[in-house]
């Protein structure tokens, strides 16, 4: 499989970056994890992919996503840090290559993955993302990082003296998208569903729409008090407020785009119009403004669908 070969997924991301308008990606030998204490026994690592969360305690250790191959010795060595128990349970947001390409080296440790039941059918294919490079192709998950437990629309684990809450939300980052909610310790994982770094990507080839975010954010504020803490898909914690700016912004991006289209314009003309300028507030984004506004008017024109 393509991820021992020495460098091939930190290539693949490095693309990724790059074509998403990121800075360049590190090389993954030289990505240190860091921890980062979210509430009681909940932790965020964070290295090169997705945001780790964390649960220690008596029951062992379970993790929500597992980033790169790459790192998960690093991985191992952070979380050992905080528990010298086995690592039982790895939830994956979903299934794209930065969030659950760890699965196979942590199955082989006892581990047991848990998954929507979409990202386990994308995990059997071909990994492509079109919207942002057309010619990327990630062969498809070995049989050990599939998911062995699927969600359809809700599950609850009850782990660590915590009630683990995993809900569905349909078509929004993806069509296989779980949201995380540990209730004891007031914690939501919200994966890429909620980004605190800038302009999300959605990957309307797999299902994906703006709207589906929104409904997202929603779900994710509804989950919220004042002291919840959320962990975004990428970028730093965040909380509610960090939500509901999150949501503000892919309002607004969705009716100033839906404008332009009702204006007649075209895709490279709406692109150009720079209609996400000054949403994004926090500097750098994760996401261009342009990619955003390319993606958001594709999935609202359905323009991508019928290539």
């Amino acid at each position: 499989m393509w991820k021992y070969h020495k460098g091939s997924v930190a290539g693949v991301f490095a693309v990724f970056l790059f074509v998403a308008g990121s800075a360049p990606a590190q090389d993954i030998d030289k990505v240190q994890i860091k921890t980062v204490p979210v509430a009681g026994n909940i932790f965020l690592l964070s290295g090169s992919g997705g945001n780790i969360g964390v649960s220690v305690g008596e029951d062992g250790v379970l993790l929500v996503d597992d980033e790169f191959p790459e790192l998960i010795e690093k991985i191992k060595a952070a979380v050992a840090k905080l528990d010298h128990g086995p690592i039982r349970f790895v939830l994956n947001t979903n299934w794209h290559y930065d969030h659950a390409n760890g699965n196979e080296l942590l199955t082989e440790g006892g581990a047991l993955v848990i998954a929507h039941e979409n990202s386990r059918k994308h995990m059997l294919g071909e990994q492509r993302l079109p919207e942002l490079y057309p010619d990327l192709k990630i062969p498809p998950y070995p049989k050990k990082a599939l998911p062995v437990i699927t969600v359809s629309k809700a599950l609850t684990l009850y782990l660590n003296g915590d009630e683990i809450r995993m809900a569905h939300v349909p078509n929004a980052h993806s069509d296989g998208d779980l949201l995380f909610r540990f209730v004891k310790a007031n914690v939501v994982h919200a994966g890429d569903l909620f980004f605190s770094n800038g302009f999300p990507f959605i990957n309307i080839s797999a299902g994906g729409t703006v709207e589906g975010m929104i409904n997202a954010a929603e779900e994710i504020l509804g989950m919220c008090d004042e002291r919840t803490k959320v962990i975004p898909g990428h970028g730093p914690l965040s909380d509610r407020e960090g939500v509901r700016a999150f949501k503000d912004l892919l309002v607004a991006g969705r009716d100033r785009i839906a404008a332009l289209i009702k204006q007649g314009k075209s895709l490279d003309e709406a692109v150009a119009a720079k209609p996400a300028e000054g949403l994004y507030k926090g500097g750098e984004s994760w996401l261009s403004s342009d990619m955003f506004v390319k993606v958001v008017y594709q999935d609202l024109t359905g323009e991508f669908r019928k290539k």
